[in-house]
C-alpha cells in the first residue's frame, strides 16, 4: 500500500538539507514510539520518499516555495500506514529541518500492475548493504552493470521477504529469477555530462552517524511479480526504512492513480484546496 501525505507549508522559503531522509526517518520513528504500539516498535517493512514540491537549491539545501508538500509512504501492512497517519494527525504542526508543516490530507495510490519485467526509476537512492561501525565498505563503489550489484540486491530482497513472514519457504525458493539491468543510455549520458549517479549519504542509527553509498538510476528488474510488488511496496536494497531504495514505475504519473484516503478516527484538515505538486520525476543527476 502506498499513500501520499500532503502538508500545508507555513513558511515558504523554508529549507531542509539536500538529502533529508534522516530527518524524515527520525520523524517517523518518533511517531511510532509516541503511539506506543509494541508490534510496530521495531517494524522495518516500510519505505518513504523525500519531500516533494517546488524547490530551489542554495548552500543551506533545498528551499520549498510551493504551498503544499508531499511525502510518499509505502508498506505492505495497511494497519501500519493507518497507525502512522493517526499519530501524525494528532499534531497541528510538525517541523522537519527548517520547514513548518501542517498535515492536511492523504491520498492512496492504486497499485500498478507489474509482470516479470518492470522498468523502475529511483525516487530515493539505492543502498546495497547496511553500514557497520568503523567499517567503510558501505561506501565502496560497485558498478551497476556488474553481477555483484544485482546479486547484492537479490540477497537483501529475499532476506527481507523471508523476515517479513509473508512468504512460504516454497515461494521464496521459487523467486530465484532476479536480474537488475541498468539503463545504459542513462549511464552513458551521465558519464558524458560528467555528472554523478552514485553519492555518499548520511544515515543515523541509534544516534550513531554512518555514511552509505547510494545509487540513483533507472533500471529494468526481471523477477517474479510477487518480488516486483514487494520492492514497490517496501523498497529495494538495504536501509529502506531509513528512506532509501524507494521506486516508482517509469513513464507513469502517480497522481493519476491517486484517490482520497480516509482513516477511521482521523479528521483531515480542510483548507482551500489546490492540486498538490506532482512528484518530482528527476533522477537526481543534477544534484
Amino acid at each position: 500500500m502506498r499513500v501520499r501525505i500532503i502538508f500545508l507549508l507555513k513558511n515558504k522559503g523554508g529549507y531542509v538539507p539536500f538529502h533529508h531522509q534522516y530527518l524524515l526517518a527520525q520523524l517517523i520513528k518518533g511517531l511510532i514510539i509516541q503511539g506506543g504500539e509494541k508490534k510496530y516498535r521495531d517494524y522495518t517493512f516500510y519505505n518513504f520518499s523525500g519531500l516533494k514540491g517546488q524547490t530551489k537549491i542554495s548552500r543551506n539545501g533545498l528551499h520549498y516555495y510551493s504551498s503544499r508538500i508531499t511525502l510518499v509512504l509505502s508498506s505492505q501492512d495497511q494497519g501500519f500506514i493507518d497507525y502512522l497517519i493517526r499519530m501524525l494527525f494528532t499534531y497541528e504542526q510538525i517541523e522537519v529541518g527548517n520547514l513548518l508543516l501542517i498535515p492536511e490530507t492523504v491520498e492512496k495510490e492504486e497499485m500498478p500492475e507489474v509482470g516479470e519485467s518492470t522498468k523502475f526509476i529511483c525516487i530515493s537512492p539505492l543502498v546495497l548493504s547496511a553500514p557497520s561501525f568503523n567499517d567503510a565498505s558501505g561506501k565502496a563503489f560497485i558498478s551497476p552493470t556488474s553481477d555483484q550489484f544485482s546479486d547484492m540486491l537479490y540477497e537483501s530482497t529475499i532476506s527481507r521477504m523471508e523476515q517479513s513472514g509473508d512468504y512460504t519457504t516454497e515461494q521464496l525458493t521459487s523467486f530465484y529469477k532476479f536480474q537488475l539491468v541498468p539503463d545504459r543510455n542513462y549511464l552513458n549520458k551521465i558519464k558524458e555530462g560528467q555528472k554523478k549517479f552514485a553519492r555518499i549519504y548520511p544515515l543515523f542509527d541509534q544516534d550513531v552517524k554512518y555514511e552509505v553509498r547510494g545509487y540513483t538510476l533507472p533500471f529494468t528488474l526481471y523477477a517474479a511479480p510477487e518480488v516486483q510488488q514487494f520492492v514497490f511496496a517496501c523498497g529495494l536494497g538495504s536501509c529502506t526504512h531509513k528512506g532509501f531504495g524507494m521506486l516508482d514505475i517509469a513513464n507513469s504519473d502517480p497522481s493519476k492513480r491517486a484517490v482520497k484516503y480516509e482513516v477511521e478516527g482521523v479528521k483531515m484538515r480542510e483548507f482551500q484546496h489546490q492540486a498538490p505538486q506532482p512528484r518530482q520525476r528527476q533522477t537526481q543527476d543534477n544534484e
